[in-house]
C-alpha cells in the first residue's frame, strides 16, 4: 500500500482485502498486512478501521504484520451482536489474535483502550504490548449536565446526525487532509442496517471493567494522548495518571484532540514503532 500525491490515505487503506472472524453472533471485519510480529489496532466507539490508515504503513513497514478490526456494528462488522462494550471487544480482540496467532501488540483508540486493558489482564500471555491512544480506561470526570444532553443526542433517529456533527469537535487542532473523505466513509457505515443502532449502545459503555483490571496489566505500555483531546476536562492529568496506573511511558502530542494517530502520525508513528520494536525484542 504506497500513498501518492494522488491517492488519499482513506482511498489508499480502502484497497486493503477484508476479512471476517465469525464470533457466535456475528462476524467481525478486519483487514491484514505486512509480515512480522502481529500488531492488532482498534478504532474507537463511532469510528472505523480506517482510523489507523496512517499507523498501518508506518508498522508495516517496520517490519510488522498489522490487524486492523472494526468494533462490533462498527465499519465491515456486524451489527448483531447482544453486548457492545469494553468486556465484548476484549473478547474479540483475543479471539482475533488467537486466529491470526499472537501474541500480539494490541493499540487500542478511545473505548478500545479499555478493550485492550481488558483483553491483556484477562489474557496476558496474549497481548505482548499495549499502545494506548487517546483512551478510555476509566469513566472520566465529566460534566453531568453535559453527559446527560450526550445521551441523548446518541439515540435513535439523531445519533448518526448528532456524531457526524460532533467528530470535527473530536480534532480541535490540524485536521487530516482527508478528514472530509474519512467522515463520509464513516457516515457511509453507519447507513448500514443496525449500526446506527449498534453504535448507540456503544455509547452507554462502562468502562469500570477496565479500570479494575488495571492492576492485573503487566504488558508494556505506551499511553499516547493528545493535549487539547476535549474529551477530557484534564487531557494532560488523564495521561499522567494512566501512566502510572500501568507504569507506562506517556507522549504527550502538543495541540491535537482524540485522534492523535490521524491528527499527527508523523509523531505518533514514531512513537508507536518504537514502541513495537521495543516489546518485539523483548
Amino acid at each position: 500500500m504506497t500513498l501518492t500525491p494522488s491517492s488519499s490515505a482513506t482511498a489508499a487503506f480502502a484497497q486493503l482485502d477484508v476479512h471476517y472472524l465469525m464470533r457466535p453472533e456475528g462476524r467481525l471485519g478486519y483487514r491484514l498486512t505486512g509480515d512480522g510480529p502481529l500488531v492488532v489496532c482498534v478504532p474507537g466507539m463511532g469510528e472505523i478501521a480506517a482510523s489507523y490508515r496512517y499507523t498501518v504503513p508506518a508498522l508495516r513497514d517496520a517490519g510488522f504484520r498489522v490487524a486492523v478490526m472494526d468494533l462490533r456494528g462498527h465499519g465491515e462488522s456486524d451489527a448483531t451482536f447482544s453486548a457492545y462494550d469494553d468486556a465484548a471487544a476484549g473478547t474479540d480482540i483475543l479471539a482475533l489474535i488467537a486466529h491470526l496467532g499472537g501474541p500480539a501488540i494490541v493499540l487500542g483508540n478511545s473505548m478500545a483502550a479499555g478493550a485492550g486493558v481488558w483483553a491483556a489482564a484477562e489474557q496476558p500471555a496474549a497481548v505482548s504490548g499495549l499502545g494506548l491512544l487517546g483512551p478510555f480506561v476509566r469513566n472520566a470526570p465529566t460534566n453531568p449536565v453535559a453527559a446527560a444532553l450526550f445521551r441523548v443526542l446518541m439515540l435513535r433517529p439523531w445519533a448518526r446526525g448528532a456524531w457526524l456533527a460532533y467528530l470535527p469537535q473530536l480534532s480541535p487542532g490540524r485536521k487530516p487532509a482527508d478528514f472530509a473523505e474519512h467522515r463520509d466513509a464513516i457516515r457511509t457505515a453507519m447507513k448500514r442496517p443496525g449500526a446506527t443502532a449498534a453504535f448507540a449502545r456503544t455509547t452507554r459503555t462502562d468502562h469500570a471493567v477496565a479500570e479494575e483490571r488495571l492492576p492485573r496489566v503487566t504488558a508494556p505500555t505506551l499511553v499516547v494522548m493528545g493535549t487539547a483531546d476535549p474529551d477530557f476536562s484534564d487531557a494532560r492529568a488523564e495521561a499522567a495518571w494512566i501512566g502510572e496506573q500501568l507504569r507506562a511511558e506517556v507522549v504527550l502530542v502538543e495541540g491535537a484532540g482524540h485522534y492523535p494517530q490521524a491528527e499527527e502520525p508523523d509523531q505518533v508513528n514514531a512513537a508507536l514503532v518504537s514502541f513495537c520494536r521495543t516489546v518485539a525484542r523483548a
